[in-house]
């Protein structure tokens, strides 16, 4: 074959890839779009509407327990209930010795997931009650699909993330869960620093109620309150962090130092009258990256900032991570910490 022919014929390959994924992302935007039609209005009781609540003295907080307590943490013995097939990584719902429903998850978002959750927790933001257990036995789990390869043939099994299933809380998930372009914060500061957190975590996973025919990432957590319920906005999974970001699957990593060092100088590209760029690109990249401005940053710097090493160090330890990837990720996160940093101190001096 000549020279042309092969490049003919890469370019049409290649035209055929770029028309297959725009068709595909067509029938999943038609198919989302036809779904929240049939799911009507969200079934909200909820009199206050939260995305963030101030955390105190971050300094302070426990980032090895996180937001689930010293407390909180799954005991065993742990007894199977059900396993879930929808999802891209092995997962089972579990019973703890508390009578408490867990759902454990296997794979390459475990350690992300679990120390993501914790410093949006600490930034003040909402986040499910998540744990890792480095290694435990599952009671009468046999018969199993994907999570089968994840235990022995005693029902042993290592590094599993524990996320607590509550039922006394009403939740909004898929087609009634919120999309980052449509939300009772729009334009608000604590919408803007949830965004920021994303970049800083290189979560590329932002998927919301758009792409319910994929799956939504957020939802609407209904809480009891001597007020009324109050709905609460949150990320439920935050499984795509930690690795690298990037515009399709070939240039996203999940939990990898190396690639997570590597896109670290990209992380802030600078300002513009006032508004910040960012390097950042995932799955709702416009969404995230638009209209940050240096009061948005100034204002999540006030709580990220007061992150120690100290703190970094506890949570990467408590969510799986080895003494070289505590090393990397800490250093690389306060990297991009300094970084928002020197964005807002201008705006700080003023």
């Amino acid at each position: 074959m000549s020279l042309e022919s092969t490049l003919l014929w890469s370019v049409v390959g290649i035209a055929g890839v770029v028309f297959g994924s725009y068709a595909v992302h067509g029938v999943w935007r038609a198919l989302g779009a036809w779904r929240i039609r049939q799911a009507g209005p969200r079934p909200l009781r909820s009199v206050r509407h939260v995305l963030w609540r101030n955390p105190g003295e971050v300094a302070q907080l426990d980032m090895v327990d996180g937001p689930g307590g010293r407390d909180g943490h799954p005991a065993p013995p742990f007894r199977f209930l059900e396993e879930h097939l929808a999802g891209s990584q092995p997962c089972v719902s579990v019973t703890d010795g508390r009578g408490r429903r867990w759902r454990a998850k296997w794979g390459d978002e475990v350690s992300s997931e679990t120390f993501a959750i914790r410093l949006a927790w600490a930034c003040g933001y909402f986040a499910e009650t998540t744990y890792f257990v480095p290694a435990g036995r599952v009671e009468g789990a046999d018969k199993l699909q994907r999570a089968g390869a994840c235990l022995d043939d005693q029902c042993r099994f290592e590094s599993a993330r524990f996320e607590l299933e509550d039922p006394s809380i009403p939740k909004l998930f898929e087609e009634h869960s919120w999309a980052w372009n449509d939300n009772p914060f729009l334009g608000t500061r604590e919408l803007h620093g949830l965004k920021i957190l994303n970049m800083l975590l290189s979560n590329w996973d932002t998927k919301d109620r758009r792409d319910v025919a994929r799956g939504s990432n957020t939802a609407i957590f209904e809480h009891p309150t001597p007020h009324g319920r109050e709905a609460r906005y949150l990320i439920t999974d935050w499984g795509g962090s930690m690795g690298s970001w990037g515009a399709n699957i070939m240039t996203r990593a999940r939990w990898d130092v190396a690639a997570f060092a590597a896109q670290t100088p990209q992380f802030v590209g600078g300002t513009q009258d006032g508004v910040v760029r960012f390097g950042y690109s995932g799955q709702r990249t416009e969404d995230l990256t638009s209209g940050i401005t240096i009061e948005d940053v100034r204002w999540l710097c006030r709580y990220l900032g007061q992150v120690t090493d100290r703190q970094l160090d506890a949570a990467l330890q408590a969510s799986g991570a080895t003494a070289d990837e505590c090393h990397g990720f800490r250093t690389a996160i306060r990297d991009r910490i300094n970084q928002l940093s020197q964005v807002a101190a201008p705006a700080i001096q003023s």
